[in-house]
This record gives structure tokens, sequence and C-alpha cells, in this order.
């Protein structure tokens, strides 16, 4: 059988924790900053693990990430 290919876009925006969850970054911070209250832009530093269906749509475009068997 051949190889299963990974997302190209997929592999740049999403990372795996050790448990096999997905990060990635916080949405809605490209521009438009100042229409943003201080306490949502705080809260969207850094990354953030996705909710199960989002990250069951990831894992369908990168098939051999997070895997530890």
């Amino acid at each position: 059988m051949p190889k299963m290919k990974t997302k190209s876009s997929a592999k740049k925006r999403f990372r795996f924790t050790a448990s096999g969850k997905v990060k990635a970054g916080a949405a809605g911070k490209r521009h438009g900053m100042i229409k943003r209250s201080n306490k949502q832009i705080r809260n969207q530093r850094g990354t953030m693990v996705l909710a199960s269906g989002d990250a069951g749509l990831v894992k369908i475009h990168m098939p051999y990430a997070g895997k530890h068997s």
C-alpha cells in the first residue's frame, strides 16, 4: 500500500501534545486589535487545545502525527 500524505497546511498550523490532543494558535488575532477588548487579547495569547470535534478534522489530515504505539 502507498503511504498516506499529510496535508501541508495542517502540519504548519497544528502540533500534538504527548497525550495526542491537538494544539493550535488562537483565532482572531491577525488584525483589528483596536476593536477587541484587552481581556480578549490577553486570553488569546499563546496556543490552545482544540475541542474534540475540531481535533478529529485535523487528525484526518495528519495521519501519522500524534501516534505513540
